[in-house]
């Protein structure tokens, strides 16, 4: 991004348009990175006076200067000094008020006074005691490549971004309307989706009409600028605040600005929603989350929630939302998106300081409310009370008996074939199979196993015979029909009647 004092602008007509570069001030461009190159290893006033010949020699000053200020930002510049400036100067200071300067020849005497104390030179003194200033610092590497193009490309892209400090709106349309919103939620800016006919409008307040215009907010726009121009198609328009003058200003993929290198990519729109998925998905329990599902049309509008929950054993999502720091008045328009979701259930996480808890509560959304980090037992126990009413519906749709195919059959597996949890079983009954730990057993099978094992036998033998039937509850088959294990140290076991 540039500085305000570098803005090109035409105000023609009430607008706010960004006089962006053409291929004809490639070569100016090319002079501007030669005129760098050519001063590694020189002072900045050197390069400073090189680049004032060329702006006088140009159409724009700010032109020159624009280009300049975004090859300074990669060059590298150091202080030469054979001795810290700081020190120059305090043992200078110091011996001139000794010596009493009036005179040139009493100057020299305090430099070689000074230099006497930092064991030095008097020369050595003298370039050193300013050689932290700006304009003597030296240009030691240009630590960029770019061609005139690049810089051309480099300049628009940044032109456009300070063009929206001042915005107090911006409306965008995006064929990649996700990741446009994904990177709004990342700037922490406020927004609003308006669809119609499957087209989407994203608007996104500005600060004079939510806090005051303040500068930060203005830099969250512009950076929003390198994801906007990202997408193949794309138009916005802005609101800008001129010095008290509203104006409007218009881009869009026709305009030369273009993204030089890949927008970052964003993962969570937060670091509280990156912190919740991380631990969330760690307690591995029957529920999927999904982050930012589907649309959900309010009226006229759209809302993309944060997260969604998907039960594991029944076609049941729902949807999660996490109401960070917000403005009174983007909160109500929050509460009024959720009044008219319809036909969805929606669980809200909400930021202690709003202070909205309850009005959400009063509107039949469920609320828990969160300090910097969302309490994962608040989330279990929200999403347990779901569970119970979804399990009371599986199981109100099973027989009171089941009769499995299969010889041998865990539950978890027929809780899988059923599309239930494992706990929806627990009220059946199997006439024709023992349930042995976790798994259900026909008889016979067990009267097979019994009759093959012998006190004595080791463990590994009778692993092999549980095996050939899918058996893997040893400990539980042997104590079903009558056995233990003897251990011998570490060298195996035994089959022991109990």
């Amino acid at each position: 991004m540039l500085t305000k004092d570098l803005l090109r602008l035409s105000r023609r007509g009430g607008g706010y348009q960004p006089q962006f570069a053409t291929d004809s001030d490639e070569s100016l461009a090319g002079r501007v990175i030669g005129c760098y190159q050519g001063h590694v290893g020189e002072m900045r006033s050197d390069l400073q006076d090189a680049l004032t010949a060329i702006e006088r020699d140009s159409d724009d000053f700010k032109l020159v200067r624009g280009f300049a200020k975004l090859l300074d930002r990669e060059a590298a510049w150091e202080t030469d000094a054979a001795i810290e400036p700081p020190r120059a100067r305090e043992a200078a200071f110091e011996a001139a008020e000794a010596v009493n300067v009036v005179t040139e020849t009493e100057r020299e005497q305090a430099l070689e006074r000074a230099a006497d104390s930092l064991d030095s030179t008097a020369d050595a003194v003298e370039r050193s005691l300013y050689a932290d200033r700006e304009r003597r610092e030296n240009l030691t590497d240009l630590t960029v490549r770019w061609t005139p193009v690049e810089l051309v490309d480099r300049y628009n892209l940044s032109l456009a971004q300070t063009a929206l400090f001042d915005s107090t709106e911006v409306r965008i349309r995006s064929s990649d309307p996700r990741e446009l919103i994904s990177a709004i939620k990342w700037h922490g800016l406020m927004y609003e989706v308006h669809s119609e006919d499957g087209d989407w409008e994203i608007v996104v307040t500005g600060p004079d009409s939510l806090f005051r215009s303040t500068r930060r907010y203005g830099t969250r726009f512009a950076k929003l600028l390198r994801t906007v121009a990202s997408a193949a198609e794309w138009n916005l328009t802005a609101t800008i605040d001129d010095r008290g003058t509203e104006r409007t200003m218009q881009l869009s993929d026709d305009d030369p600005v273009t993204v030089p290198d890949a927008a970052p990519e964003v993962s969570f729109d937060s670091e509280v929603e990156a912190d919740f998925a991380a631990r969330f998905q760690s307690l591995d329990l029957d529920w999927e989350l999904v982050r930012e599902p589907e649309p959900l049309v309010v009226g006229e509008s759209v809302m993309i929630p944060d997260f969604a929950f998907d039960y594991r054993f029944a076609d049941y999502r729902l949807f999660f939302e996490i109401m960070g720091f917000w403005t009174p008045e983007y909160v109500e328009k929050k509460l009024d998106q959720l009044e008219a979701v319809d036909g969805v259930e929606m669980l809200v996480a909400v930021d202690e300081s709003l202070g909205v808890s309850e009005e959400i509560e009063a509107r039949d959304h469920r609320a828990i409310t969160y300090s910097e980090s969302i309490r994962l037992k608040d989330v279990r126990s929200v999403l347990r009370r779901y569970e119970d009413d979804l399990e009371r519906a599986s199981v109100a749709d099973l027989p009171d008996e089941l009769v499995p195919d299969a010889d041998t059959i865990s539950l978890a597996a027929l809780a899988s074939e059923y599309g239930v949890s494992e706990s929806a079983l627990d009220d059946l009954s199997f006439p024709d199979h023992e349930q042995v730990g976790r798994t259900l057993v026909r008889p016979s099978v067990l009267d097979d196993i019994g009759a093959r094992l012998d006190a004595g036998m080791s463990l590994e033998t009778a692993e092999e015979i549980l095996a050939e039937h899918d058996l893997s509850e040893t400990s539980a088959v042997l104590a079903e029909l009558g056995y233990r294990v003897e251990w011998e140290g570490l060298g195996g076991g035994t089959v022991q009647k109990r």
